[in-house]
């Protein structure tokens, strides 16, 4: 019997293939939960901003070990929120000096556990994210 070659990538999606030979099951369920670790840190970021900064640079340092998997959309997901949290409380603080800014701070929260919320739904159903805003 000819030695047979095991494929070492497996079809996922329509455009998305996860290699097997790096990627185990041991290995995805601590991406898993790195990825919730990131989604618990920007919860406490409500309270302790500090924290969500700590989150996305979790996110960049193992953003090459979730390529190519259901995880790789959250981190991005994860990493455009902190950036446009950040951008929304620069305006949101800048226009608090005419009181509307007041008014953008409090959808900004609202759209931040949203999106918290959102992704941490797909991650425990092992679903990937889109790139959508909301």
């Amino acid at each position: 019997m000819p030695d047979e070659q095991v494929p070492s990538e497996r079809q996922v999606g329509v455009a998305e293939t996860v290699d097997t030979a790096t990627h185990t099951p041991q290995k995805d369920e601590k991406l898993k939960d790195l990825t919730q670790l990131v989604y618990i840190l920007q919860i406490i970021s409500l309270v302790v901003g500090l924290t969500a900064i700590a989150g996305v640079m979790i996110n960049y340092l193992k953003r090459d070990d979730v390529r190519g998997t259901y995880l790789e959309s959250h981190f991005n997901w994860q990493i455009r929120t902190f950036w446009w949290l950040l951008a929304g409380l620069v305006v949101g603080w800048l226009l608090s000096l005419v009181l509307v800014g007041f008014l953008i701070l409090g959808l900004l929260y609202i759209w931040y556990i949203y999106r918290i919320v959102k992704g941490w739904l797909a991650l425990s159903d092992r679903k990937g994210l889109d790139d959508a805003l909301l």
